[in-house]
């Protein structure tokens, strides 16, 4: 009879197929709003930047007792995400899309590199799973997302200033999209919780799913207004 220490542990429930009902979930609500037009779309921004930021400031809470601390990291994360929201605003429908879709090729950029190549981690002390290699990958993706949207808009395959440009600032926005999931990751350590808030199933908050879009939109927005045609 084998001992306890030979015993073979329980196999750990894989939390996937919520994770993807989830997926589709938002992304039908998105859709949908998409569909409808452009006050939908606001809406559904507003909604779910009020959300972010009853969850940005629940962290903040947790993060410090001070309570001068609690009012300064309030105020400031409501004008970032309230900030991020009016970027996303000031787009027409189809262009809201962009700034998502830059955040999710520098994801999956970032995920197929980091779990391909590995190497050397960027925090370890904040974002254990982040990789230097993931970075480049996230850049990678990004900027090819980007430079094909260009060729998609202006069907020239021709290598020119502004193809490298488009391809710049796709890698540019890959490291605030980055940088914004290091915030949060470091602002959750503080709190020490391992998730924004547990409405969504098997994603955890609405923070956590939008920590990279807040710096692309703001971004986005800013670009979009220095040269909007």
């Amino acid at each position: 009879m084998a001992g306890a220490e030979g015993a073979a542990a329980p196999a750990k429930k894989s939390d996937l197929p919520v994770r993807v009902a989830s997926a589709l979930v938002m992304l039908a609500v998105a859709a949908f709003a998409v569909w409808m037009g452009d006050q939908w779309v606001d809406g559904l921004i507003t909604l779910i930047a009020a959300v972010c930021t009853w969850e940005f400031v629940r962290l903040v809470l947790r993060a410090t007792q001070s309570w001068p601390l609690r009012l300064i990291g309030a105020l400031l994360g409501f004008g970032y995400i309230l900030y991020a929201a009016y970027s996303l605003s000031v787009f027409d429908v189809p262009l809201v899309i962009y700034p998502v879709l830059i955040v999710v090729a520098t994801d999956v950029g970032a995920y197929f590199s980091g779990r391909g190549i590995g190497g050397p981690k960027i925090a370890p002390a904040i974002s254990p799973s982040k990789t230097w290699a993931g970075l480049g990958g996230g850049m990678l993706a990004a900027g090819l997302f980007l430079a094909g949207t260009f060729i998609w808009n202006t069907g020239d395959w021709s290598l020119r200033p502004m193809l490298v440009i488009a391809f710049a600032i796709g890698a540019a926005l890959a490291v605030l999209a980055q940088m914004g999931d290091f915030f949060e990751s470091w602002l959750k350590r503080k709190a020490d919780m391992k998730n924004s808030s547990n409405l969504i199933p098997g994603h955890g908050g609405v923070f956590d799913r939008v920590d990279g879009l807040l710096p692309v939109a703001i971004a986005s927005g800013l670009l979009w207004q220095l040269h909007p045609a």
